[in-house]
């Protein structure tokens, strides 16, 4: 239906949306931490449809994510456009799950959202979440939230203002705090109305008790005001829900003077364990309007995010639907398509190839499942929790130090792996399933199925909701299950002993722990929707 947004607008792991309008069209940029190239970006012409336009970091000098943690990265990024260029700031967080952060605040600039971008601008590391706000004086102010490591204190120390000079390229003036809460208030971003300044806030952390706070200042440094309301966007006193952990968001203006939020959100799968968002947190759009009193509202009232939300007017007039991107990749391109990601590293020749055997995706192995440095993986988002992935993979291991396969993923820490090695026991090529749970190795022995006389070796994965199957065909048509029925549910910020924020992949992926780079090659990729 023309006249709605339907909710998410990009479905599986797309955090922290930020969203800004140049002319005629909407661009959105999301938060992407450990995975390589960083940032993607989608444009649409009416907030209705969305199409992928590539990743705003996209080279080695702008993103250098070697050995990061899992979930640290690139967070929360920041896009706008001002002067006849777009502005993006992003953070490179490299430690998670300690006192400390060791973040760096960077700058890059662009005269179109698919480049060239900007060589890097430093700009501070004293938190996280920064934004640029463009002042109408011509002046731009950076905020961002400071984090204190000391015991005893807030980690989240408030909400931090210092101006930028373009022309230097550097922030100048000392930094100001224009907001500090008792509660976790983190991703300011500053907007000018009607001779009020306004600063939107994610509060609460992102997870279950995750929201949007206004404050608002005559003055820029303050002081803030907060919203007597209250969120103005939460889901916490709705477990029930649909969109559950909404928050962190960003607005843009129709040019018919119709405001919308950008915010992320998670749609969980029940659980014996109770809920849990496998798709990770993703991007919605409200709706919302100016009270008469100043503060912001949601225009179809109440503070729960909704799933149809009225298109802009101008939409209902209709809109040609952006080209959709094919669920099936064979490999016939130079290049890896848009909705193909590797991990920490970008792809480059010494690993990955479309060339050396076209028509298939060659990847020579590299380091094990559990490196954080030079992993041979490439994966693509679950976009539904109703999926299916199938690959063709063709390998020749050697020794039991070269696998092979197809790996359904969240982080180091947690994944499944139905891979093809070799075993000197059985003389020859083994298919077999391993995994890792919370940091925990396992294997499960009575998976090992000999396939050395398959004519070709199919893999299939299916997620339906909690439960993941694995199975294998010698020939697309004869499916043999491998395997017990695992959780899926382990692949979300909800499972394990540590922070986590991303979501779960499924990709496929080699590894040669003898470091003589032993190929496999994968003839075809298909993720399709149940």
């Amino acid at each position: 239906m023309t006249g709605q947004i339907h909710n998410p607008v990009l479905t599986g792991f797309h955090p922290d949306p930020s969203i800004v309008r140049a002319g005629s069209h909407y661009y959105l940029a999301t938060s992407t931490f450990e995975w390589f190239p960083g940032v993607p970006v989608h444009r649409s012409a009416d907030l209705v449809h969305w199409e992928p336009v590539g990743h705003i970091l996209d080279r080695p000098g702008l993103l250098d994510l070697r050995g990061v943690a899992d979930s640290a990265g690139v967070w929360a990024p920041s896009l706008s456009y001002h002067d006849g260029q777009f502005w993006l700031i992003y953070s490179i967080v490299r430690t998670v799950g300690s006192p400390y952060k060791d973040v760096d605040n960077y700058l890059v600039t662009a005269p179109a959202v698919e480049g060239p971008w900007s060589e890097p601008v430093f700009l501070n590391s004293s938190g996280f979440d920064p934004s640029l706000f463009h002042d109408e004086d011509g002046r731009k102010w950076l905020v961002n939230l400071e984090w204190d490591h000391r015991e005893g204190h807030n980690s989240f120390a408030g909400i931090v203002l210092q101006e930028y000079d373009h022309e230097r390229g550097a922030l100048i003036g000392r930094p100001r705090t224009v907001l500090r809460q008792d509660t976790l208030i983190e991703g300011p971003n500053l907007y000018r109305r009607d001779g009020w300044y306004y600063l939107m806030l994610a509060e609460g952390g992102t997870g279950w008790n995750h929201g949007i706070l206004m404050a608002r200042s005559r003055s820029l440094a303050g002081p803030y005001e907060l919203d007597p309301e209250g969120s103005l966007l939460t889901t916490r006193d709705a477990p029930d829900e649909p969109l559950q952990k909404a928050g962190h968001g960003e607005l843009v203006r129709t040019p018919e003077g119709e405001w919308y939020l950008a915010h992320l959100a998670s749609r969980p799968v029940h659980t014996p364990d109770g809920p849990r968002c496998v798709l990770g947190r993703e991007t919605c759009l409200q709706r919302v309007e100016w009270s008469d009193t100043g503060w912001l509202r949601l225009a179809q009232g109440g503070h729960h995010p909704h799933l149809a939300v009225p298109a802009p007017r101008a939409a209902r007039n209709g809109a040609a639907p952006v080209p959709a991107v094919p669920d099936r990749d064979d490999f016939d391109a130079p290049v890896l398509g848009p909705r193909w990601s590797t991990l920490r590293v970008p792809a480059d020749p010494s690993w990955l190839s479309l060339t050396e055997r076209p028509g298939r995706l060659r990847l020579r192995g590299r380091q094990s499942l559990h490196s954080r440095f030079d992993q041979s993986l490439v994966a693509q988002r679950l976009r539904s929790a109703d999926c299916e992935a199938t690959t063709v993979l063709d390998h020749h291991p050697t020794h039991y130090s070269q696998l092979a396969g197809l790996v359904c993923w969240y982080d180091t820490t947690t994944h499944y792996y139905l891979r093809v090695t070799h075993d000197e026991e059985l003389g020859g090529r083994v298919l077999g399933l391993v995994g890792t749970d919370d940091g925990t190795y396992q294997e499960w022995p009575e998976t090992r199925t000999p396939v050395d006389a398959w004519p070709q070796i199919h893999l299939r994965a299916r997620v339906t909701g909690a439960e993941l199957r694995f199975s294998a065909s010698p020939d697309g048509a004869d499916w043999r299950r491998i395997g017990p029925v695992l959780d899926a549910s382990k692949l979300s910020d909800d499972y394990g002993s540590r922070l986590r924020f991303t979501g779960a992949f499924v990709g496929l992926c080699a590894q040669d722990l003898g470091g003589t780079g032993t190929p496999a090659d994968f003839d075809s990729f298909e993720l399709r929707d149940l």
